[in-house]
């Protein structure tokens, strides 16, 4: 997978974290990922399919830096992962899908997105539908770390 189809979802996540939760977010070294289990405590889902083009998207967060994003972005912190975290998780995967989404389409992918899942709890896995390989890309923040993964069939 190569970086101008990559960078699009980082610099998206970056965005909306910054602007949404006033949280900025170092990224790390991306990598190969073998593995379906998930790296963080609550993962937003989402499946994108275009004309020449199918795969999924999916945003792990480690529980405290989830919280400190609840914070940023609605001035309360709940003691723990809770129904109303699940939705701003899902939320945001709806935002950075978005925002990779319309720079992609500047470098003609015309990609349609589903409707983001949320998934969460002590190792959960997330299981992208498409057969290539999957990239993932560590990011840290004072409260924790986030991961974005990435599936395409190109």
């Amino acid at each position: 997978m190569n970086a101008d189809f990559v960078n699009p979802f980082i610099i998206s996540l970056l965005n909306v974290l910054e602007t949404m939760a006033q949280i900025k977010l170092q990224v790390g070294k991306p990598k190969r990922k073998t593995t379906a289990l998930a790296q963080g405590d609550v993962s937003g889902l989402i499946g994108m399919v275009g004309d020449n083009i199918k795969g999924s998207m999916s945003i792990t967060f480690e529980e405290g830096l989830a919280l400190d994003i609840m914070q940023g972005m609605l001035g309360e912190r709940p003691d723990t992962l809770d129904a109303e975290v699940s939705d701003m998780v899902g939320e945001i995967t709806n935002m950075v899908a978005g925002g990779a989404k319309k720079e992609l389409a500047k470098k003609g992918y015309d990609i349609g997105m589903a409707t983001p899942m949320v998934v969460s709890g002590p190792e959960h896995t997330i299981n992208h539908k498409v057969s290539g390989h999957k990239m993932i890309m560590p990011f840290k923040g004072e409260g924790g770390k986030a991961y974005i993964e990435i599936c395409f069939d190109k």
